[in-house]
């Protein structure tokens, strides 16, 4: 049967360095599962692998997207999938590598059978939030599906619009759809590595990683990506550090702060990876630290048993 590694953790937890050693040591295609770094123009903020990484070893579905497209978790699915076919059909190993939970699952083990949604019903529901606003749109998606609505994070407007379309699109509330048997589950036999720094190892992590991105040019991108004039709702305009950094740009933030309110953010999205990783994911092997160069002989090892 063919194999799969699948790299999970949360971001500034060193994934990308292990893919790149893994497939470095055992032959293998670094392929991407991270939500933000399939779509070009923001390379640093969202921690791509650099060109000269790239270069080095063949990497699959970095910077695909332009930051006005929309790509979602069957559209990724389909294209690592053909991505994991392919490297097979080189007798190369997939490594996939994210911190995007709903990626990975949807690789794995399929997705839910929710039909496609009419462009109509998703440009009227991005509309709708447009004019309302996070706050309202969440208290009018609890009067229609309370389920759902205390699943989600009011701040997270991307999943707030898609339980508003497929409820509007299907009559259907997406937890009903979400409880459906799963289709399209990979046939391959999986191993899945986990690293799952120390809390506060992680943050220190996710505040030096910040601080070396406005070094690297960080500021940059984000006045180009605002230059674009994109919708907010667009996925890429959800980058962390892309907001703070826009507000810094228009002068409403000195950009002290500005740094400072993207470290919160970041770091406050590393606890909810953490957390869904903890109740969502299944690992063959957890690694209880961030990667470092001491890591591999250990790690190696176990894919060798594995994989």
């Amino acid at each position: 049967m063919n194999k799969l590694l699948v790299i999970a953790g949360p971001t500034a937890s060193g994934k990308s360095a292990l893919a790149s050693a893994c497939a470095q040591e055992f032959g293998g295609v670094v392929i991407n599962a991270d939500s933000m770094q399939v779509y070009r123009g923001v390379p640093i903020l969202t921690a791509q692998p650099t060109a000269e990484e790239q270069a080095r070893l063949p990497h699959r579905l970095y910077g695909g997207f332009a930051p006005d497209q929309l790509c979602s978790a069957g559209i990724w699915r389909a294209q690592a999938a053909d991505a994991c076919a392919e490297a097979w059909g080189q007798g190369k190993l997939p490594v996939v590598v994210g911190g995007t939970g709903l990626y990975i699952r949807s690789l794995v083990d399929g997705l839910s059978p929710i039909p496609e949604i009419p462009d109509e019903v998703r440009d009227a529901s991005r509309a709708l939030f447009a004019e309302l606003g996070n706050a309202r749109f969440h208290e009018k998606l609890t009067e229609r599906d309370p389920v759902m609505a205390a699943r989600l994070d009011p701040g997270n407007s991307q999943r707030l619009v898609r339980a508003w379309e497929v409820l509007e699109a299907t009559g259907r509330s997406l937890a009903d759809w979400q409880a459906d048997p799963r289709e399209g589950g990979l046939d391959a036999e999986v191993t899945t590595l986990l690293l799952a720094p120390p809390r506060d190892a992680l943050y220190r992590s996710c505040d030096e990683r910040l601080v070396k991105m406005l070094d690297l040019g960080a500021l940059d991108e984000v006045r180009a990506l605002t230059a674009l004039s994109l919708d907010p709702a667009l996925p890429v305009m959800k980058a962390l550090g892309v907001a703070e950094l826009a507000a810094h740009l228009r002068g409403e933030l000195s950009l002290a702060d500005a740094l400072a309110l993207a470290q919160q953010s970041t770091r406050r999205y590393a606890k909810r990876q953490t957390t869904w990783f903890r109740h969502q994911l299944i690992p063959q092997m957890t690694v209880q630290e961030k990667y470092s160069e001491s890591l591999p002989g250990k790690i190696f090892s176990f894919i060798r048993r594995s994989c």
